[in-house]
């Protein structure tokens, strides 16, 4: 069934949508005064696609081992390097495999376990393989490449995954323990697309190499922001990379940053019954994804390094009358490009020169703001999101209401002008008066939340946006880091923002999209 006779196929949406999850699982606002209940089930929204494996998944035993901690005696650090290891690749299908290449230090016996990221009764994850007992061994460093920065592992492989054909697409954490107890991780997705689901989330693993130093060991480490001088210090830009590698680990951990954004996300969609299957940013660039497919495209996270076939996709997807979701802020900000590995495997290195001069731009331009890639801003975010980043935060500010009495806020309580204590934070998107919005398409701002910027610009005003185009497609931008936090993170739940975001996904769902 094409796109747009399947959602022809949906009916309208009753006034009043079933996406009030605070008031369904019974939750009230976050600080401290309520958590999420254990025992939670997802609720059983009905897939419009036919099939939805999320919910019959969800009923499985979880288990917390997938949290690796980030404090006591047994963390990983990068200076140390007790345990880290990367996948050969950011997603795979079932049938496909995935390897890891592992670093142990000291030389000593190792084990991977693999878990399925969820809401599991809220457990928040699920085992569903172990490795054998592996015998693992301290793998070299690399020294960054002189003239661009990258530092690429080329390590060997420790062990091989071949994916199940009954493993459900999702979010998956390959977490590494050593024999005297050091935990490390490093996430993949499992991506079905030969399955239509409603919803199509997509993790940015470009923009997590971008933000990645590994290893942060005062020496070596660099990423597309910083690297260090020979003092050990943050020298910034002067000393950052302009090429990153999939090929080595995560800093510490194995986490890349903000990955809490998508695994809180997750861990709430999937609560909710929502029918998902997951993709990553490469799964975009490669053309794996087609976005006719989907009743909306979900980017749960911190989405900012995008090259033009990643953005491609974004655009035919509205143009085929398919919805866009963002959850953070910063999203499609650098224009980039991918090479292949020093051993030939193609797009796992990413390529952001910005303000230096790229020396070999390919035919959609330098990788530098996609706001500067040509005059008169045709290609700035607002373009095609409405707004754009604005700014960066010291600290957290509230956000402040806008048009209470539209359908996004139903239910939640919420009046005009009325603050969500700190949820705006770390960057903010805003609408830009410079900058044009697509043609024929409306904007309803549904924030207005001042804020001083922290690198000193003075007051910024952050937006949360909803762009609808002539054919009811819609755009929806959160504008803010800490919203997919207020879905399922404990120290930031809100069930007003839990209300409004299955507000819009019920919507979009459900929806018909006019002809």
């Amino acid at each position: 069934m094409s796109s747009l006779s399947r959602r022809a196929a949906l009916g309208i949406l009753a006034v009043g949508a079933v996406g009030a999850v605070g008031a369904a699982t019974g939750l009230v606002h976050r600080y401290g005064r309520k958590d999420v209940p254990a025992d939670v089930l997802p609720t059983r929204r009905a897939s419009h696609t036919g099939r939805n494996p999320v919910v019959t998944e969800n009923a499985c035993t979880g288990t917390r081992d997938w949290q690796v901690t980030e404090r006591g005696p047994r963390v990983v650090t990068d200076p140390d390097r007790q345990i880290q290891g990367y996948a050969s690749t950011t997603s795979a299908a079932a049938g496909d495999s995935v390897a890891f290449h592992v670093s142990v230090r000291p030389a000593q016996e190792f084990t991977v376990t693999v878990h399925r990221i969820g809401h599991y009764g809220g457990q928040g994850g699920r085992q569903l393989a172990q490795s054998p007992t592996l015998r693992g061994i301290a793998q070299p460093v690399p020294p960054a490449h002189p003239e661009h920065g990258m530092i690429d592992c080329g390590w060997p492989v420790s062990w091989t995954l071949d994916i199940p054909e009954d493993w459900v697409a999702g979010v998956y954490l390959a977490v590494f323990r050593s024999k005297d107890g050091h935990r490390s991780s490093t996430p993949f997705v499992v991506r079905d697309t030969a399955r239509a689901s409603d919803i199509l989330v997509v993790l940015p693993f470009t923009t997590y190499q971008a933000y990645n130093a590994w290893p942060q060991d005062g020496r070596t480490g660099k990423s597309l922001y910083k690297g260090f001088d020979a003092q050990g210090r943050n020298a910034g830009n002067a000393e950052r990379a302009f090429k990153v590698s999939f090929d080595r680990p995560y800093s510490d951990s194995g986490r890349p940053s903000w990955f809490k954004m998508d695994s809180s996300f997750v861990r709430w969609a999937e609560m909710s019954g929502y029918d998902v299957t997951y993709a990553s940013s490469i799964d975009l660039h490669e053309g794996r994804i087609d976005p006719t497919k989907y009743a909306a495209l979900v980017f749960s996270g911190h989405d900012e390094y995008w090259s033009r076939q990643m953005r491609d996709v974004a655009e035919k997807a509205v143009a085929s009358r398919t919805h866009l979701a963002y959850l953070g802020a910063n999203n499609i900000y650098f224009h980039i490009r991918t090479e292949e590995s020093p051993a030939g495997r193609n797009n796992r290195v990413v390529v952001c020169y910005k303000q230096d001069p790229d020396p070999t731009p390919n035919e959609h331009g330098p990788t530098v703001r996609w706001r500067d890639l040509e005059k008169k801003r045709k290609h700035a975010e607002q373009r095609l999101l409405g707004v754009q980043y604005n700014g960066m935060l010291a600290r957290p500010v509230p956000l402040v209401v806008r048009r209470a009495d539209h359908w996004l806020w139903q239910g939640t309580g919420l009046t005009e002008g009325e603050q969500i204590p700190n949820l705006v934070g770390v960057e903010a998107d805003g609408h830009d008066p410079r900058t044009r919005l697509p043609r024929r398409a409306v904007q309803q701002l549904l924030s207005h939340s001042p804020y001083l910027d922290g690198m000193g610009r003075g007051e910024r005003i952050q937006n949360t946006s909803l762009l609808q185009h002539r054919d009811g497609t819609m755009v929806f931008v959160a504008g803010t880091f800490l919203w997919p936090l207020a879905l399922g993170s404990p120290d930031h739940l809100d069930s007003r923002i839990q209300t409004a975001t299955g507000n819009l996904f019920d919507r979009m769902v459900t929806r018909t999209v006019r002809a």
